[in-house]
Parts: structure tokens; sequence; C-alpha cells
């Protein structure tokens, strides 16, 4: 007898409760069948797995050694039976996310550890693009949903919820000639200093809103645009909820114009495709991202 989902939960059950009567109770079984069954698995073991007593019984070294694994089974088997059931109830078996990296991940990540504890078997995965890959990736169907900045129009073909907002402000090394020399009093001063982007490297950006230097040096990499900054290679219209530290730490400059205040505040939506249905994990993480307590917005 090779073990398996029946005799794994009879042998934790007469664990639990010391006594093949009272694992028969639990299991509303008989306790000769209990006994019968605890009695074969022994002999195909070839050794004991508990000591009869006139009452009780008391596991053995061996049966002590195989509990944590056979717990594991029977936690890993329950779990399996239940995203069963949920499969056959609408539950998708995975969920592709696309997100853009120039925005504080972590309300996003918050809201996924909430999926992950409802549906720990779901297939989860997460796509870090620019805003218009993104948004490519979603409208292929290669992403379920999508979380990016809201765009100058609406696409009829893409539901959305609004889902809070993220404050982007023009960043600078302190060390760059610009600063250094006071060349930079008015937000239209950045028109002659270069600009770096976060932006796709085949997609034209589709809103001008933080286009404002005449030259632009680009990556797709969030990481990347942010040490480009750092390095003094140009200037970043930057989330500040990514980039506060760095300010803190005296890394990164927030510039101060004289006429106007340097705070883009940008909507963040998550968005899916009209055409399909939204699913149910899907479902539960747009809620949970529209939900006050893992709100994506950024204060100052």
């Amino acid at each position: 007898m090779n073990f398996s989902s029946d005799n794994i939960q009879l042998f934790l059950a007469v664990l639990d409760r010391g006594s093949f009567s009272a694992a028969a109770r639990a299991l509303n079984r008989v306790p000769s069948a209990v006994s019968m069954a605890i009695g074969n698995l022994e002999a195909e073991l070839g050794y004991a797995l508990f000591e009869r007593g006139s009452r009780e019984v008391r596991a053995t070294a061996q049966a002590l050694a195989l509990e944590p694994h056979a717990r594991l089974i029977a936690e890993q088997l329950g779990l399996l039976q239940v995203h069963a059931l949920e499969l056959s109830q609408g539950l998708e078996s995975s969920l592709t996310v696309a997100v853009v990296p120039d925005i504080d991940h972590r309300p996003l990540l918050a809201a996924i550890a909430v999926l992950g504890e409802r549906y720990p078997l779901l297939d989860i995965q997460l796509l870090s693009a620019p805003q218009e890959h993104a948004l490519q990736l979603l409208d292929s169907g290669r992403a379920d949903l999508c979380v990016a900045f809201a765009g100058l129009q609406v696409d009829a073909l893409r539901g959305f919820q609004h889902i809070g907002s993220e404050l982007l402000v023009a960043t600078l090394s302190p060390a760059h000639p610009a600063l250094r020399a006071g060349r930079i009093h008015n937000l239209e001063d950045l028109v002659n200093v270069r600009q770096i982007l976060v932006c796709s490297r085949d997609l034209p950006i589709s809103d001008p809103r933080s286009l404002i230097g005449a030259s632009h040096w680009s990556t797709d990499s969030f990481d990347l645009a942010l040490q480009m900054v750092e390095a003094g290679l140009g200037w970043g219209d930057l989330p500040l909820a990514r980039v506060a530290p760095l300010i803190a730490q005296g890394r990164l400059v927030r510039l101060n114009f004289g006429n106007t205040r340097n705070a883009l505040e940008l909507p963040l939506h998550v968005l899916w495709r009209k055409q399909q249905p939204v699913r149910q994990a899907a479902r539960l993480l747009i809620e949970k991202l529209a939900s006050p307590s893992v709100e994506m917005a950024s204060g100052e």
C-alpha cells in the first residue's frame, strides 16, 4: 500500500487525536476500519507507526519523522482541492499584469499579496513596461490587466478603474552644470537641458505632458533612468514616491520654479479589455487596488 490522500488523512487524524476511535469519530468512520487501514500501511512500510495501548496509541519515532512531510502533503492536497473547485466556479488559472515602471509599486504589491493569500495556487506574472508598451501588452492580450497612467483620451475598447495618482517632480543632480551655474529659474528653462525619459524603444510617446526638453535621452528601465539623472546626464520628471529618499540624502535636487509648482499629478488607472470578461482573480485585484487601504497615491 503506497501513501495516498486517504491514508495520509487517517495517519494525521490518529496522530492528532491519540486513538483510533477518536480519529474514526472525526472522520465519520468506524474504528475497525481506521485500525485496519493503519495496520495495512504499517505492514507495507515494514515498521510500526503507533504503539497500541488499551485506549490510546502513541506515535513511534518513525511516525514522528514522517509527520512533517505528511502535513505538508495534506496541506498541498487541500489547496489543490480548493483550487480545483475555484477553477470550476470561474477562477482563472493565471493572471498577467502589465505595470508601468515609473510609479510607486508598493500598493500594487500589497494588493497582489492579498490575492496570493486568497488564491495561493494562482499563477501571477508581472510585466514591467513603459506606458505605451504596457498598453500594447494589454491590447494584444499578453496581459489581462494593466496598471498605467491615465491617457488624455478615453479608449472605447478598454475598461478602467481609477486607483489613485502619482506625483512626478522635475529632479536634477546637484552636480549638473545648469544647476551649478544658476540657469534654471522657471519651468521653461528646462527646454535647454537634456531630459531623461522612461519610454518604449519602439512605440511613440502618446502623452506629451511629460515632454519639455528639446533634447531627450531615453531608456525603458526606470532604475537606469534614475541612475542617468543622478549621474548628471540630464533631468527627469520622476515619481516623488520613488525619489524622495534620494532628495533627502542630497543625491538629487527637486527643482524650484518661480512661475509654477514643481509637481505633475497624473491619475493612475487599472485597465482591461472590454471584449474579454474580467474573471474572478482580476476582479478581486481591481477591487483591492481601488480600495482606500491600498490606494496608489503619493503625497508631498
